[in-house]
C-alpha cells in the first residue's frame, strides 16, 4: 500500500485531454489469482515456491523480465516458465474483481467525453478479456498491452503504444495523466512526458510513491482529480 500522506500535487479543477490507466492493481484486484498461478508454476517447474510478499512484488511488471531477475531463470527457462504460468492463469483471468467505485469513475470520464486508454504490461489479449468480461471495455478508446511474444512489455512501451493509437484516432495527447498503482507505472509515464496518479489500494510501496503527481486513497478522491 502507497501511504495516503503523500502530498497531492495536483488542483482539483484540472482537467485532461486523455486517461491512461494501468490494470492490476488498479482496477482489477488480480494479486491472489496472479500470485496463485505463480506459485502453481513454481511448483510445477519443481522449484521451491517463493513466500507471499515476493510472488506479490511479481505483480506489475512484465512477468519475463521478473522471472530472469527476481526469479534467477535463465532466458530458456523464463519462456518456459512464462508459458507454465500462463496456462495455469488462463484459469483464473477472469476470476479478479474490480476494486470498488473504479467502474464509476471509469462511466464518469467516459460520459464526459474524456478518451480513456489502458496501458498494461498484461499480455494485450488477456487485457481485453479482463475487460469485456467486467463490461468496461465499452469505456475504452484504446486497450494497449503486452504483445504476446513480450516484445512490447516495458510500461515506457505500452504507455508509447498507447498514446499513439490515441493520437492515430485523432485525439491531441499533449495533456494526459496516467493512473496507477507502482513505481513502474510513474516511469513508463515519465519516459513519454505523462505524470501519474497513484492509487493507494494497489500493490505499491510508500516508496514508490515519489515521483507521482498524486497520490489517492479512494475513487472517489480520484474522480475528483480526474474531473474536477
Amino acid at each position: 500500500m502507497i501511504s495516503p500522506s503523500h502530498t497531492n500535487a495536483l488542483a482539483p479543477t484540472r482537467t485532461w485531454a486523455a486517461v491512461l490507466f494501468d490494470l492490476d492493481g488498479t482496477i482489477v484486484d488480480s494479486a491472489a489469482d496472479i500470485t496463485a498461478s505463480l506459485a502453481h508454476m513454481f511448483a510445477e517447474l519443481g522449484l521451491e515456491v517463493p513466500p507471499a510478499d515476493e510472488l506479490l512484488a511479481y505483480v506489475g511488471p512484465p512477468l519475463l523480465d521478473s522471472l530472469r531477475l527476481m526469479g534467477g531463470f535463465d532466458d530458456d527457462g523464463a519462456e518456459r516458465a512464462l508459458e507454465t504460468y500462463r496456462a495455469d492463469y488462463a484459469n483464473r483471468l477472469l476470476h479478479s474483481p474490480v476494486f470498488p467505485g473504479v467502474a464509476g469513475v471509469l462511466e464518469r470520464l467516459h460520459a464526459a467525453g474524456v478518451p480513456i486508454a489502458l496501458a498494461t504490461s498484461k499480455p494485450e489479449s488477456m487485457a481485453n478479456a479482463v475487460l469485456e468480461n467486467a463490461d468496461l471495455a465499452r469505456y475504452f478508446t484504446v486497450i494497449a498491452g503486452a504483445s504476446d511474444d513480450e516484445t512490447r512489455s516495458t510500461k515506457a512501451d505500452v504507455v508509447a503504444e498507447a498514446l499513439r493509437r490515441l493520437q492515430a484516432v485523432g485525439i491531441d495527447t499533449s495533456n494526459s495523466v496516467m493512473v496507477g498503482d507502482r513505481g513502474y507505472d510513474t516511469l513508463g509515464a515519465s519516459a513519454n512526458g505523462v505524470p501519474t496518479i497513484l492509487v493507494e489500494w494497489g500493490y505499491g510501496s510508500p516508496a514508490e510513491a515519489d515521483g507521482a503527481l498524486a497520490v489517492v486513497h479512494s475513487a472517489d478522491q480520484l474522480r475528483g482529480l480526474l474531473l474536477g
